[in-house]
């Protein structure tokens, strides 16, 4: 992981994130329809961009929400970007958006967390997967990375636990090359040295195809899933989610920005069969 050196300035902070990017200043200065003399300026301190040319090169860069404040203060501005908790009466339409969101998507699961997978809203569908897990686990406030890869939480659970750890750990890896945030990075340090082991192979409960209602061949049973599924045990079957994500669109709020809608599609008939013989 690249790392910016400290500095009050915002050439040394705007010339990290270039880095980080991997771009050059002449494509830099092309994207922001600017110069590469200007961009080398910027960066050396000889040239104080204006604000408007702070945010754009920003933009450019895909600098996220809470850092375009750090450059905007670097270079003299007011931070241009709130930060507002979510329990202020100005986030009341978010949240009952949010919420009717996770109902409507009943009886599969959803969740919302933060940048930090701190889960800050759930389902009854999320429920249902964590049950049984110890308390310690889920007091809040509840991690949905420590939650899944923790030894005592769902990760016995987890019928292909190599591939979903693998594709959790890679997913967190790509998000600190793009945010420079020590909980973060702290975060993947613990998880990553959790001890897994993997259930033996056709043992533990039996495959949703076959005991979920289905009519499948048990756990072995061929199945074309479209993405890595996270196959997880529940009740005595084997249920299959693939994971989509959702972000808001243009935030112009730090807590707006880094929340992250996490649903769980169903991969197969006999998970979809099961969770809707769930509802009442």
């Amino acid at each position: 992981m690249t790392t910016v050196a400290p500095d009050t300035g915002v050439g040394p902070l705007l010339r990290g994130w270039r880095e980080r990017r991997r771009l050059s200043q002449l494509e830099l200065a092309l994207r922001a329809g600017s110069s590469a003399r200007h961009i080398s300026f910027v960066e050396t301190g000889r040239s104080r961009p204006s604000e408007e040319m702070v945010l754009r090169l920003a933009e450019q860069l895909d600098v996220p929400v809470r850092d375009r404040n750090a450059l905007l203060l670097a270079a003299g501005y007011a931070p241009r970007f709130a930060r507002t908790p979510l329990d202020n009466p100005a986030m009341d339409a978010l949240r009952a958006g949010v919420e009717q969101l996770l109902r409507g998507y009943e009886p599969y699961p959803a969740l919302v967390v933060d940048g930090t997978y701190t889960v800050v809203a759930a389902n009854r569908g999320i429920a249902m997967l964590l049950d049984g897990l110890p308390e310690h686990l889920l007091t809040p406030p509840l991690n949905a990375m420590r939650i899944t890869l923790h030894p005592e939480g769902l990760a016995p659970r987890i019928r292909n636990l190599p591939e979903w750890r693998g594709h959790l750990l890679a997913r967190m890896e790509r998000q600190i090359a793009l945010v420079r945030s020590k909980e973060l990075r702290e975060l993947y340090d613990e998880v990553a040295a959790y001890p897994y082991a993997t259930a033996p192979a056709g043992a533990g409960p039996e495959a949703a195809g076959g005991g979920a209602g289905g009519d499948g061949d048990g756990d072995d049973a061929p199945y074309a899933y479209f993405a890595l599924p996270l196959r997880i045990e529940h009740d005595g079957r084997v249920l299959s989610f693939v994971s989509s994500i959702s972000t808001f669109n243009t935030p112009m709020d730090v807590t707006v920005a880094e929340l992250a809608i996490e649903t769980l599609l169903p991969a197969d008939p006999a998970t979809v069969k099961y969770l809707q013989s769930l509802t009442p």
